[in-house]
């Protein structure tokens, strides 16, 4: 792999930064911290996108003509209701409960950044959960902890292996990152190229 371009992730999540190496190329981490507000009259289904142009603000004419700036963020979206990061181990539990014999959806929206214009999108995951008891929901969050996921839950955890019945779209996205997604851009983009 060849990259044309310096690569930064904005991006405390050791998942997005596990997930950006996985596309084998080389990245840089800075944080910058934003206040995650969005207008409550904003689709659901847009508020991941507008949220990572909002992260990517704070680069506004910070960004090298050698350099591209990628920030995201991921919502879990049940009902058309936004699930966010639970406040508690109550809420986590009571989180992981509503998505018993549900379909839900998780959207990532990504925006690159570069000296000059920015490219964002968002990749949209359907995910199928089955029955899942008080008892396996219980377990689930006193051995995992997933206080600090959207919708209380990581799919690559032991609940994704044990209790999703189905998934439409990209895993990866699920995860915080859709890589398939971002690979592509960053080849159109001529940030990376194969050798």
């Amino acid at each position: 792999m060849i990259q044309n371009k310096k690569i930064i992730l904005a991006s405390k999540s050791p998942r997005r930064q596990e997930l950006l190496g996985k596309l084998d190329v080389t990245f840089d981490i800075q944080l910058k911290d934003i206040d995650e507000v969005f207008p409550p009259e904003l689709d659901p289904f847009k508020v991941p996108e507008y949220l990572a142009l909002l992260k990517s603000e704070v680069f506004n004419g910070k960004v090298a003509e050698d350099t591209v700036v990628i920030t995201s963020d991921t919502v879990v979206i049940n009902n058309n209701k936004i699930m966010g990061k639970p406040s508690d181990v109550t809420d986590a539990l009571s989180m992981v409960l509503e998505l018993s014999e549900k379909t839900h959806f998780v959207i990532t929206g990504v925006c690159l950044q570069f000296s000059n214009r920015k490219i964002s999108f968002s990749s949209v995951s359907e995910v199928e959960f089955e029955s899942i008891s008080e008892q396996e929901a219980k377990y689930y969050i006193d051995k995992f902890k997933p206080l600090d996921k959207a919708g209380a839950y990581g799919v690559q955890e032991w609940i994704g292996q044990a209790k999703i019945k189905r998934i439409n779209g990209c895993y990866y996205n699920i995860m915080g990152l859709p890589l398939n997604a971002l690979y592509n851009t960053l080849i159109e983009e001529e940030v990376i190229r194969l050798a």
